[in-house]
């Protein structure tokens, strides 16, 4: 390579080689606003993505006129509908595992993955592949929502503008955020709720540094979506004919449809992973297990479509939930009818392995079943002049907070919708209610579900030790070897050996007597040559964790135990290494990067 090439190539490198650093507040505010616009016009160039995949895949026509408020028109392939689900599936599948596997499922827990493991680092492809792959599931009849994606698009720009701009570790996940925000705000035209759903989901931090730039992102994001589909919510809620609350008789029913959310919502989740689950487990090939799934869904949307003359869980499914809201949705038993099958598509659509969101498909639930209990305490106590809607709306706003997580976001984006001061409580208690049993039943949401499973633990909460949840096992472990109690202590091999242990772990049996430090047996001579064994010699105050013992912990355990060593070993009795005092300091020093200027 010459050394006038050299030079181009060091320049095209540079803004990726030069060492992080903080960006000025006020740049750090431009850096915000421009995450947001691009979420507002990705949001436009998703739903058009979306209509154009619709129409061509439903419909063998090139057009990108789509209305979601509007249930689709019956497909000219007739019983061949069946087969489009597959179709996507198939393209879908290769888009995933060609160019980009973080882009299947729903995407929320890739983004939270990213934040808290992955340090803030979205590849910019994640953003191309989730947008394509996501408007094919949608457009050729998946029961997924669009808000998944476009969170995790807005996330991945703001990822690679944060990594361009070489910003602080604290910078580019608070960019990541509100990137995440900004997309859902854009998405659903709720500003408030956007910085809500970033704060109760994606933040690691609350401070005045972190929220400023997240309300820009969110706000910028809401005015582009404005300007591109008017100052209206994504799908409008018509006003309510009888107010929620009519009487404080009402309340304890509110209560009662809460509880029936969490116990929805610990299904739906169950339901989700353990379809994905028998579907990796029982078949081996991507594509087939993906077509098999969408099979089924396209199965059910024609036995609707014969049923009740629409596809109803094809989609992001907002025409049924005004259906709902308005009253022709039908009988008791037409809803939940419609609430299972709707469960049954999602679960095999994401299941299977699709790309969308579960944020639509849980305003579906929650408003056909909310729905239906309130049609069937309207017909038993008709004095109380129930108000079925505002149970639609309690329970979508239950069953998105249960399953989400997402209480306030939950509350504020449906109050945001309707602008009507009489849901907001009702919903706060059936959001209060179906949350709070929820996590009695089931700790984790369906977002941090798919990260307990993959050993990445989310903290339970907004606080300033997130980096304390992080594992045993994935700590640089200090080197040990192993020999028995009556082992004698001149047996030892103390080199200072760069790649020696530092410790030597003391066994009797299955069990761990304690450690004897290399660095302190050189310095006492005498006292090895003078012991019987290493038993007499041994640290008895270490402790003996496992790898999949959290660093607050370890923390609490050494401390306990006034232990400046623990053993790590695995299920099978395995010693896998040591952590001392400065290991558990280099950790806490990494995870504060968090925090630093």
């Amino acid at each position: 390579m010459t050394e006038r090439r050299a030079t181009r190539v060091a320049r095209r490198l540079a803004p990726w080689t030069r060492a992080p650093h903080r960006l000025s507040p006020v740049v750090f505010a431009l850096v915000a606003v421009l995450v947001g616009v691009v979420a507002g016009l990705g949001a436009l160039a998703f739903r058009v993505l979306i209509a154009f995949f619709h129409n061509l895949l439903m419909f063998g026509r090139l057009s990108i006129a789509y209305d979601a408020n509007a249930h689709a028109a019956v497909s000219p392939w007739g019983l061949g509908v069946v087969l489009v689900p597959v179709i996507g599936a198939l393209a879908v599948v290769f888009l995933v595992q060609r160019f980009a596997p973080e882009a299947k499922g729903h995407g929320v827990p890739e983004v939270m993955d990213a934040i808290y493991y992955g340090k803030g680092v979205i590849r910019p492809v994640v953003a191309v592949v989730k947008s394509a792959a996501s408007a094919i599931s949608i457009g050729s009849g998946g029961s997924v929502g669009r808000e998944g994606p476009i969170i995790q698009i807005g996330a991945a720009f703001a990822s690679a503008a944060g990594r361009v701009a070489r910003v602080s570790r604290w910078q580019l996940v608070t960019l990541v955020a509100a990137g995440g925000g900004a997309g859902i705000a854009a998405t659903f035209n709720t500003p408030i709720g956007g910085v809500l759903f970033a704060v109760e989901v994606l933040m690691h931090e609350v401070s005045v540094r972190t929220l400023v730039p997240v309300a820009l992102a969110t706000t910028t994001a809401t005015f582009i979506g404005q300007f591109l589909f008017g100052n209206h919510p994504a799908f409008e809620v018509p006003a309510l004919h009888v107010p929620a609350t009519t009487s404080a008789a009402l309340l304890p029913a509110y209560v009662g449809l809460g509880a029936i959310m969490a116990v929805v919502a610990v299904v739906f989740i169950r339901a989700l992973y353990g379809a994905e689950d028998r579907f990796e487990r029982r078949i081996r090939n991507g594509y087939l297990r993906h077509a098999l799934g969408m099979l089924a869904v396209g199965g059910l949307g024609a036995a609707l479509l014969a049923w009740r003359g629409h596809y109803h869980v094809f989609g992001v499914g907002y025409a049924t939930v005004l259906d709902v809201l308005t009253g022709d949705a039908g009988p008791v038993a037409v809803l939940l009818v419609l609430f299972v099958a709707k469960l049954v598509a999602t679960s095999l659509t994401l299941g299977s392995g699709a790309s969308g969101g579960i944020f639509s498909p849980s305003l579906f639930m929650g408003a056909t079943l909310g729905g239906a209990a309130g049609l069937v305490l309207h017909a038993a106590v008709p004095g109380l002049d129930v108000a079925p809607a505002a149970f639609a709306l309690a329970g979508m706003a239950g069953l998105v907070a249960a399953t989400t997580g997402a209480a306030l976001t939950a509350i504020v984006m449906i109050f945001e919708m309707t602008l009507d001061y009489a849901v907001v409580l009702p919903m706060t208690v059936t959001v209060a209610v179906a949350y709070g049993l929820r996590r009695l039943l089931l700790a984790d949401s369906i977002y941090t579900m798919k990260l307990t499973r993959r050993g990445h633990v989310m903290p339970g909460a907004l606080q300033a030790n997130a980096h304390l949840v992080h594992h045993v096992g994935e700590l640089a472990l200090g080197r040990a070897a192993v020999a028995p109690a009556d082992a004698a202590p001149t047996s030892l091999d103390l080199a200072e050996a760069a790649d020696a242990p530092s410790h030597v772990v003391v066994v009797d049996g299955p069990e761990v007597l304690g450690v004897v430090s290399c660095e302190w047996a050189r310095g006492h001579a005498a006292a090895i040559a003078g012991a019987p064994d290493l038993a007499a010699v041994v640290d008895r105050r270490a402790v003996t964790v496992g790898p999949d013992t959290t660093l607050f912990e370890l923390i609490d355990r050494m401390q306990r135990a006034h232990a400046e060593v623990a053993v790590v070993r695995a299920p099978d009795h395995q010693v896998r290494g040591i952590v001392t005092k400065a290991h558990v300091a280099e950790a806490i020093a990494e995870g504060m990067e968090l925090f630093e200027d």
